[in-house]
């Protein structure tokens, strides 16, 4: 397989090469080379904390998630921190709003269950898409997850309504 072949496989897709890949002198920050050649790609970490920047149709969103009023409108202004620890394909994600703490734990491609943000626990399947890109379907409600350098933007839609969040890294 050519190096611009691996370019468009998944990260799982890719690690399945391993008889064409080795891990570079920079492994520790998910660099890989190909035997023989001397370009490189990266699979990005998501680990890191973040702290929530932007939000778009915050209240209409939860509104239709049927969040009570004064959740909402405590919930409105303040600024949560989402924490995410990768190792490989196990995920480890805490978003912590004022009082309010969402924890979440999955591998990818292996159902699992997750809290929404109603407090309702449900099945899902977590894909990664590329490499820095985490999507699932929860409930009637699908989440994308998209790193690009130091911020994460979280788009929640159901229906024909979004909900997106901007977060940076701190």
């Amino acid at each position: 397989m050519a190096i611009k072949e691996l370019h468009h496989l998944t990260s799982d897709q890719l690690l399945r090469q391993k008889d064409l890949i080795k891990p570079s002198s920079a492994y520790q920050q998910g660099t890989f080379s190909c035997v023989g050649s001397t370009e490189s790609f990266s699979i990005m970490s998501f680990t890191g904390k973040y702290e929530l920047q932007s939000q778009e149709n915050f209240e209409p969103f939860m509104k239709a998630l049927g969040l009570p009023d004064d959740q909402i409108q405590k919930g409105k202004d303040i600024k949560s921190i989402s924490e995410i620890v990768q190792d490989g394909k196990k995920f480890k994600i805490t978003v912590t709003t004022g009082s309010k703490v969402l924890h979440n734990e999955f591998v990818i491609g292996e159902e699992c269950e997750m809290e929404m943000l109603t407090g309702e626990k449900v099945k899902a399947v977590v894909q990664m898409e590329g490499n820095n890109r985490l999507v699932a379907n929860l409930k009637g409600l699908k989440s994308v997850t998209e790193l690009n350098g130091d911020t994460i933007t979280n788009t929640l839609t159901m229906g024909d309504l979004t909900y997106k969040r901007i977060s940076k890294r701190i």
